[in-house]
């Protein structure tokens, strides 16, 4: 019923949104804050970490005894208080990430405690082989030396669509993290990570495949960004793609976003209607040396997406008249709860970045900010 009542909603804007949105945004505000401390394990889980390093960091020593809840890089919203979050490859790099297992969290964040919820989640996996290319787990549980998962939208057949950097590859997950089909390789760009590199040039950094990936709001097409520039477009330049779910296949058609500055990186990017994104951009940077974590609405504009800072998340307004800060090396993960309501997450890089206290593990962090002004986005946008 829900979706019926919300689909009428879009008939009735004309499935488009506001004629005229607003062109200026300002100050955004702080309306909710949670935290999952950073040494949270998976209750039962195989040992990992054993590949980064004798440490400490930030205090923390490796091996783990179990699979750290971290590396929130996706999320998608249940629309039940509950949200299912991507964990990324794990520790940063394919070359020490093998013992970590990829998995999708599920999370409920309470707002009044200020604490985050871990109620279960489920490890990605090929029991079918799909995967053409050697695996690292011959029970076919994939890992962080598999794919870097860093994206996830939820298809309206309860499936889900991940994104990865190493190839970079569209994977194609059931509802309970069985791997569907072959991964969908990108024609034309890899990364030096690419398992079909076979000596060939990569034309892609590593680990700068989809970062984000939007579902249209019409069901049928999906958004992937990249989070770095294919060699040979204009420095600090980034390709976002058209792919249809029904042909299975890209359309052609691409668009370019340009960061801020080259050395800045998109974190994620969601769909506010046919023809607007919400894309997180950041610099590399973390705590006080933090300068950009902003969200801009994107607008296709010709082959070009054109940005309107709607959130800067190192100025917050809180009720109490300072400013709240977001200052994490990596923010990369966006959810639109209303017209003018984000969930924003960190991807805590657990136990390396240490955003919010020098010389400890940054916690995962769930906050929820009201813009400023309405998005006026399509309905089906919230879906």
């Amino acid at each position: 019923m829900r979706r019926i009542l919300i689909l009428a909603g879009a008939a009735v804007l004309g499935l488009t949104g506001a004629a005229h949105p607003p062109q200026e945004f300002g100050q955004a505000s702080l309306t909710g804050f949670a935290s999952l401390p950073a040494a949270t394990f998976v209750p039962g889980s195989e040992p990992s970490g054993a590949l980064i390093g004798a440490g400490p960091f930030n205090g923390v020593t490796p091996p783990f005894a179990g699979q750290p809840v971290q590396g929130f890089s996706g999320v998608v919203n249940r629309h039940d208080g509950t949200y299912d979050v991507l964990s990324d490859n794990g520790y940063g790099a394919k070359a020490n990430s093998s013992d970590f297992l990829l998995r999708v969290h599920r999370i409920r964040p309470d707002f009044r405690p200020g604490t985050v919820n871990v109620l279960g989640g489920f490890y990605l996996r090929d029991p079918f082989k799909r995967v053409p290319f050697a695996l690292t787990r011959a029970d076919r549980t994939l890992t962080g030396a598999d794919f870097d998962v860093e994206s996830i939208v939820r298809a309206f057949d309860g499936t889900f669509w991940i994104g990865d950097e190493f190839g970079p590859f569209l994977l194609h997950f059931s509802p309970s993290g069985t791997l569907l089909e072959a991964p969908i390789a990108l024609p034309g760009v890899q990364a030096p990570e690419n398992p079909n590199l076979n000596g060939g040039q990569p034309n892609l950094a590593g680990s700068k495949g989809f970062e984000g990936m939007a579902r249209g709001v019409d069901g049928r097409h999906l958004y992937p960004l990249l989070e770095g520039t294919v060699t040979g477009d204009a420095p600090g330049s980034l390709r976002m793609y058209e792919f249809d779910l029904h042909k299975r296949a890209y359309t052609g058609k691409i668009w370019t976003y340009q960061l801020d500055d080259p050395g800045d990186s998109i974190g994620d990017a969601i769909t506010i209607d046919r023809n607007r994104f919400l894309i997180i951009e950041r610099d590399n940077a973390q705590g006080d040396a933090a300068k950009i974590k902003k969200i801009y609405l994107a607008t296709q504009r010709g082959k070009t997406l054109e940005k309107t800072l709607v959130a800067d998340l190192l100025n917050l307004a809180k009720p109490d008249g300072s400013t709240f800060r977001f200052p994490f090396q990596t923010i990369e993960d966006v959810a639109l709860l209303d017209d003018r309501t984000l969930a924003v997450l960190n991807d805590n890089n657990f136990p390396f970045s240490n955003g919010r206290t020098v010389g400890q593990p940054d916690n995962d962090e769930f906050i929820t900010v009201r813009l400023s002004q309405h998005l006026f986005a399509d309905p089906r946008a919230f879906l």
